[in-house]
């Protein structure tokens, strides 16, 4: 059959709730559609509540809140942050906006975060060469929590301010703590493809009260307390609209339904995907007292094992009108960062070599997640 002939299965799409028109409905009739507003304190308050934060300042983007995040953490020209290579560019992309370099770090196999045996490697050569760095940019990868003991032991051992990239995590915990809290500051991604939308938009979290009225202020353009337009400083037009927080504000009421049925999705795939011969559904064991949200359920292929390849059977879901995604290709592979400082690299480009993501989205039947499995099944079958 022609890929035409089956409805699109997307990866990740935007899943709304009962109640977000509500809220966006409530903006229009109060005339509330500037960045300001009821909705926006509101989605503020929200993300308090489940991450534990004790202030928040929704973005229009989880770039924007790393951007910020860095520029709180003191980071600027000549500087160097420690970052893991295996993660999407927006991760790293804001450390190059303010002229500092990234220092990448591979990942360790148990939870394809940042290893804490190279982090440390880093940190050491990097001091040796009297170019100690100024912060730590931490991932937790679709929703698996990261070694965090050990990192976070590493950080203060060295004196590394910690910025928490949350994007992908929203709803995962570690030791009972929401992640996101761990850092000096935390960000979240609203995009329409994370387990819950704005459709664009992102959040800074901090427990720290100066650091989240600062990051108010660079959001709004800098504007210094004057009756007029008077500006010390570069800012940013980095704020949500009301509008979008009234999304926002629909969309977290179901967080905890959300990430079950991601749960649940990942469940079902371990289990049906159970013995075909070279794939195995990946990040399988949660370790000790982490809760992932398993944003995206992502497979491994075995060369040894199948000759079909993750390309391979990418196109042939295409064939059956299902979207599936590559691993993210390390950054330290990316012609951007081709002279940025690397420490390892051969975990993660394995599994970029061998690795597929598969549709996950929370409005996903029964019937949906059977056409996936069968068309894995073909793709493997050749």
């Amino acid at each position: 059959m022609r890929s035409q002939d089956y409805d699109r299965l997307y990866l990740s799409p935007p899943h709304l709730g009962r109640h977000e028109l509500n809220y966006v409905h409530k903006a229009v009739e109060d005339n509330w559609v500037a960045p300001a507003g009821p909705n926006l304190a509101g989605f503020e308050a929200d993300i308090c509540a489940a991450t534990a934060a004790a202030h928040c300042v929704a973005l229009s983007s989880g770039t924007a809140a790393i951007h910020l995040g860095l520029i709180l953490l003191g980071v600027g020209p000549g500087d160097e942050v420690l970052c893991p290579s295996f993660t999407f560019v927006a991760t790293a992309n804001p450390i190059l906006y303010l002229g500092a370099t990234p220092v990448f770090v591979d990942s360790e196999a148990d939870t394809w975060n940042m290893c804490p045996e190279r982090l440390r490697e880093a940190i050491e050569d990097r001091i040796t060469q009297g170019r100690k760095p100024k912060a730590l940019l931490l991932v937790h990868l679709y929703g698996m929590p990261a070694r965090l003991d050990e990192i976070l032991a590493i950080a203060t051992e060295y004196g590394l301010l910690v910025l928490e990239d949350a994007a992908e995590a929203l709803g995962s915990r570690f030791q009972q703590q929401p992640l996101g809290s761990f850092g000096k500051v935390g960000v979240f991604s609203f995009n329409g493809n994370k387990i819950l939308t704005t459709s664009g938009g992102g959040a800074l979290v901090t427990n720290d009260a100066e650091l989240a009225q600062r990051t108010r202020f660079l959001a709004t353009q800098a504007k210094d307390d004057a009756p007029h337009y008077q500006h010390s400083q570069v800012g940013y037009n980095y704020r949500l609209s009301n509008i979008l927080a009234g999304i926002g504000r629909g969309q977290m009421e179901l967080l905890e339904e959300r990430v079950k049925r991601r749960r649940e999705i990942f469940a079902w795939y371990r289990e049906h995907l159970a013995g075909l011969p070279g794939l195995r559904v990946a990040l399988a064991h949660e370790p000790a007292g982490s809760r992932s949200n398993r944003w995206l359920t992502t497979i491994l292929l075995d060369p040894q094992e199948t000759a079909t390849t993750p390309e391979t059977l990418r196109q042939h879901l295409e064939t059956r009108n299902i979207e599936s995604r590559p691993l993210w290709k390390p950054l330290h592979l990316q012609p951007l960062f081709a002279t940025a400082p690397m420490y390892g690299g051969h975990v993660c480009a394995d599994l970029f070599a061998r690795g597929l993501c598969l549709p996950s989205g929370t409005a996903m039947t029964e019937a949906d997640l059977r056409r996936v499995a069968e068309a894995v099944r073909e793709g493997l079958r050749g």
